[in-house]
């Protein structure tokens, strides 16, 4: 049975297509404090469906110190992301922030969390009672997850567009990543919508400008990491020293896929379909989604 890569971001797909025709990459890095910003740009059909990925741009946001406890290297990172933002939301006054996920879930728990730290206006500028400025009226909701609903979560938030007619919509959801390196320490922005939990085979449906009628901003972090691809993760580790030692590399002869599926090979079939996720994980959401808001607050000066 073939072993699904199992992930969200982009930049981890890119690696594999890094020659194909239709696939474009710019990086960056901010040396002052450590951000590198890797773009990957999609712009034809036919490397869409190579990748896997909608047609668009997918900014993602790396940094080794990004769950150290330093107060000014979280606004540093705040401050980046919410240029990020402005980048892809322009001038849109109106903006819906949906927290995808599950509360009770703690690696699902980044948007609900990141929506419980918002500065909501939408009612306040409604009835006047704003007396900051405010560059943009926010609003946002937590749809919850089919489980808790009975509903897909598409369908809820089409008629929350259908009735508060936001610009733009803002949706915030946790990953899955295929390099555990990248767990907990990235941030992927894309303009081209979301399907809630497609990094861990629970596909919904997709929450895209076509869907639901105005451009979706996703935002996501990854959380969790297959069984398979850590064991892969290890592997490439065992023959890189082995490499050092006899200088071949044996796993240059497979492809990607054919390493996932040797990796799954290798691990019990009962653990083959497992996600896991780091020991630190309460805190490490808490960190982010925090960071995460606080980029949108940005929109709102409190000064």
């Amino acid at each position: 049975m073939k072993v699904e890569s199992r992930t969200d971001l982009a930049v981890e797909l890119q690696e594999e297509y890094s020659e194909f025709e239709g696939i474009r990459m710019e990086k960056r890095e901010k040396k002052e404090n450590g951000i590198r910003e890797t773009t990957i740009f999609i712009d034809t059909k036919e490397a869409s469906e190579k990748m896997g990925k909608a047609v668009g741009t997918y900014i993602t946001l790396e940094s080794p110190h990004f769950l150290e406890e330093d107060e000014s290297y979280f606004t540093e990172m705040s401050q980046y992301l919410h240029e990020v933002l402005d980048r892809l939301i322009q001038k849109e006054e109106k903006v819906l922030v949906v927290g995808l996920g599950n509360k009770e879930v703690t690696p699902d728990a980044l948007g609900p969390l990141v929506v419980e730290h918002l500065f909501i206006t939408r009612h306040l500028k409604k009835e006047s009672l704003l007396q900051i400025n405010c560059e943009k009226e926010v609003s946002a909701i937590v749809p919850g997850v089919m489980a808790q609903t009975g509903m897909e979560t598409q369908e809820i938030i089409r008629g929350v567009v259908e009735q508060t007619k936001p610009d733009v919509v803002i949706a915030i959801d946790a990953l899955a990543a295929r390099n555990s390196n990248r767990l907990n320490k990235t941030i992927q922005i894309s303009n081209t919508g979301i399907a809630p939990g497609s990094g861990v085979g629970n596909y919904r449906q997709a929450l895209t400008k076509e869907t639901i009628g105005v451009p979706v901003i996703a935002i996501g972090v990854p959380t969790v990491i297959s069984v398979p691809a850590i064991v892969n993760d290890s592997m490439q580790r065992i023959f890189q020293i082995l490499e050092q030692v006899n200088g071949n590399n044996v796993l240059d002869t497979f492809t990607e896929e054919e390493q996932l599926e040797l990796a799954k090979e290798i691990v019990d079939k009962d653990f083959a379909s497992m996600f896991v996720t780091p020991k630190n994980i309460d805190e490490a959401v808490r960190r982010i989604s925090f960071t995460i808001s606080e980029a949108i607050n940005q929109y709102v000066d409190l000064s």
